[in-house]
């Protein structure tokens, strides 16, 4: 998988409720290397940003919004990856059955900001959503 080399990297922690699951999701499914952790926290290197995951009450109701005719859950978060990288972990998930909240698809086909996109959630409930852009440099066109 390609890690961010143009951008300083983020740092996001999120609540879950099962480091073994976490351990699991993150470091097996997704394929992110585990940094520090301890006996209520981990790190992950998830494509070249700090991600860590701390024992907590994940994040309860979530709320959804419409994007481009998909009911996109309004608290996510995930990697913008490159073309061929988001193709590998969409296959990835989808031989392992993943139960996707949006399933892999092409949103805003022929239109500015065209992407690759896929929305599923974590052994905790929180939502991720993986993009890819087609042509990289409209990540913030208008």
């Amino acid at each position: 998988m390609s890690k961010a080399t143009n951008i300083p990297p983020f740092h996001l922690a999120v609540p879950v409720d099962d480091l073994a699951a976490a351990r699991a999701f993150y470091g097996d499914l997704l394929g992110c290397p585990e940094g520090r952790s301890s006996d209520k926290w981990v790190d992950f290197d998830l494509f070249g940003h700090q991600f860590v995951v701390h024992l907590g009450t994940p994040v309860g109701k979530v709320d959804h919004g419409g994007v481009d005719g998909d009911s996109v859950p309004s608290f996510h978060y995930g990697c913008v990856l490159d073309w061929d990288s988001w193709h590998t972990l969409s296959d990835k998930l989808v031989a392992a059955n993943t139960d996707f909240v949006i399933k892999p698809k092409i949103r805003f086909k022929g239109d500015v900001g065209e992407q690759a996109t896929m929305f599923f959630r974590d052994p905790a409930g929180n939502a991720l959503e993986f993009k890819a852009f087609k042509d990289p440099s409209q990540l913030f066109a208008k």
